[in-house]
């Protein structure tokens, strides 16, 4: 016998719009809001449009709700509802989950969304090839059929009480395309106008969306290398909103200013020193823990947001039902350091190479680690990596010692039982916690184990967690409509409204 759990909205979906038109750089006023160009300032530049192709951080800020679309939608409060599903049942023993797609939606190409076009994104996501960073969350797919035109029936090999969270990840894509890294084909209330990579990425309104059609005519991302030039750009009007600040220094001119909103949301972004847990010294807990406890981290926040942002302990923001607070595990203390040091084998110190991406706060936060690692005698080389260096170099090939970057998304403290991620932390009882946390039958049992596997790559240093961002939209006051919470890098643009 199979359980109802959810239904949702029908809709439908006429023609076809083809890609075409200009991309404008300039902020303008529109005499009707609702055809009105809103022009977002951001920091995260997209890679390729391809989410399983390492396009990063700024294709799902710019892509995820507003181009594409997935069976599910996770809201900027949290909660997961049904979106291309109008609904699905789930076998007695939680093993097979059969979903009724919703009729009528096509692709901007105008054809009609079946169960094969999903069945195949959802094999493209934890494909051998996938750089998605939620491949591994599918690894108890048993069986994917589509048996009818809207019907998709998903087996598992054992429960997991993550499966339609992570489908909130998972973009619809034609099966049929044959370019997803510079064209887009998807189902969401924009279509892509144009990308002029180093600058400007235009979506345009799609006039035939299934559902509810986009509030604005047009949303342009303009992306910024400098987090000072992107507040200027707020500040001179060429940007109307900045998907989240990040020159604190600037925040001063749009608090006292009535023509800009300053929105302090909930942020699940953390920035890290990742160790490449497979190689010397940072094999052994002994040295991450040295390194982790040499840092002061409260300086260090202070240094970069002033009395803004959150110091943890671990990759578990607060947000998350397994957060606990670690902060005071490894704590800021040199001379422990070198006691740890010294029993590692390392009295002397040791060197090694930090890979840091080039754009705001990694260059300022990596010369503030190599002056505190200095202290204890352990000399940081810093080499600046682009974003796509990072991604070929760090994330794909593995080939680094130490990493600084920033993770965004929600229960992802998950990944740390995979040792097959980049960073490489091995710990076969998280494993195994992992895994019976995905295997809970209630949320109760599984916060119970993810708690366990919180405080353990806590006590291991798998990374030095060194603060939570705090989420800063800021807006023009004419602008409303837009996210504040920081999740999962995604900032649906369609409800934004221009007075």
């Amino acid at each position: 016998m199979k359980r109802p759990m959810a239904t949702l909205l029908a809709g439908t979906l006429a023609a076809a719009v083809a890609l075409s038109g200009s991309l404008s750089l300039v902020a303008a006023a529109a005499d009707d809001s609702s055809d009105a160009s809103i022009y977002i300032g951001s920091l995260y530049e997209p890679q390729n449009l391809d989410n399983t192709a390492g396009g990063g951080q700024g294709v799902t800020e710019a892509f995820n709700g507003n181009v594409y679309e997935s069976l599910f939608r996770l809201t900027d409060d949290g909660d997961v509802v049904p979106l291309l599903a109008e609904g699905y049942t789930l076998s007695d023993d939680a093993l097979t989950y059969t979903f009724q797609l919703k009729p009528g939606v096509r692709f901007h190409s105008g054809k009609e969304v079946t169960a094969e076009d999903v069945k195949f994104s959802l094999e493209r996501v934890f494909a051998p090839e996938s750089q998605s960073a939620r491949r591994s969350s599918f690894g108890a797919i048993a069986s994917i059929e589509a048996p009818t035109s809207d019907t998709l029936v998903v087996t598992l090999e054992s429960p997991s009480i993550s499966f339609i969270y992570n489908l909130t990840y998972v973009w619809v894509m034609n099966k049929d395309a044959t370019d997803f890294t510079t064209t887009e084909d998807g189902t969401g209330p924009y279509v892509l106008d144009q990308w002029t990579r180093g600058s400007a990425l235009a979506l345009r309104r799609f006039d035939d969306y299934w559902g509810t059609p986009a509030a604005n005519a047009e949303v342009v991302f303009n992306y910024f290398t400098d987090a000072t030039a992107l507040s200027n750009a707020l500040l001179t009007g060429a940007v109307d909103i900045v998907t989240n600040v990040q020159s604190p220094d600037a925040l001063g001119l749009f608090e006292d200013d009535p023509d800009y909103v300053v929105n302090n949301g909930t942020s699940t972004t953390k920035e890290l020193m990742a160790f490449n847990d497979r190689v010397e010294p940072f094999d052994k807990v002994e040295v991450r823990k040295a390194i982790y406890s040499a840092i002061d981290r409260a300086k260090l926040l202070n240094a970069v947001w002033g009395d803004k942002g959150t110091l943890i302990g671990s990759m578990v923001p607060p947000t998350d039902p397994w957060y606990i607070d670690l902060v005071d595990e490894n704590p800021y203390d040199p001379e422990l350091s070198k006691q740890l040091l010294a029993d590692a084998g390392y009295p002397d110190g040791f060197e090694f190479t930090l890979d840091s991406p080039t754009y705001d706060p990694h260059p300022l936060v990596a010369e503030f680690i190599k002056s505190e690692l200095a202290k204890i005698g352990v000399t940081v080389n810093i080499n600046p990596i682009t974003s796509d260096e990072w991604y070929s170099k760090v994330f794909q090939a593995q080939d680094f010692e130490a990493t600084l970057q920033e993770h965004v998304n929600d229960r992802d403290v998950v990944w740390y039982g995979n040792p097959d991620f980049y960073w490489g932390y091995d710990n076969p009882q998280v494993t195994a916690w992992v895994a019976e946390a995905e295997a809970a039958l209630t949320v109760e049992e599984q916060t119970e184990k993810l708690k366990l596997v919180n405080e353990q790559i806590a006590k291991d240093a798998a990374s030095v967690w060194l603060y939570l961002y705090p989420q800063l939209v800021v807006a023009s006051s004419d602008v409303s409509g837009y996210p504040i919470n920081g999740l999962n890098s995604q900032f649906p643009a369609y409800s934004l409204f221009k007075e």
